[in-house]
């Protein structure tokens, strides 16, 4: 069974930073990109900042220059980090792994870990 557990969620004042981990384990192969995910009170889910097993990436624009994601291939762990938070960052993250081949196209969630931007 696959499991994503991610860690490093909190609570953090304006212009603070963050970083959070995501873990993969279980009978995942064929790894086509690892990403963050996030979701306000009341909104859509919306894509945060992707890396593909190529190494690119992508973002969303409202945290272009504020995160960046990289990852440990070796571990299977994403990482996000995240400087210069806004309160409008404040969300559920969600870790997202998407395993595909030309035969089959799986996506695995984390359970999600609150960050709160606050003074």
């Amino acid at each position: 069974q696959v499991q994503l557990v991610e860690s490093g969620g909190g609570l953090v004042q304006p212009g603070g930073s963050l970083r959070l981990s995501c873990a993969a384990s279980g009978s995942i192969f064929n790894i086509y990109a690892m990403g963050w995910y996030r979701q306000a009170p009341g909104k859509q889910r919306e894509l945060v900042a992707i890396i593909s097993s190529g190494g690119s990436t992508n973002y969303a624009d409202s945290v272009k220059g504020r995160f960046t994601v990289s990852r440990d291939n070796a571990k299977n762990t994403v990482y996000l980090q995240m400087n210069s938070l806004k309160p409008e960052d404040t969300a559920v993250y969600y870790c997202n792994v998407r395993e595909a081949t030309i035969k089959y196209d799986n996506s695995y969630w984390g359970q999600g870990t609150q960050v709160t931007v606050s003074s």
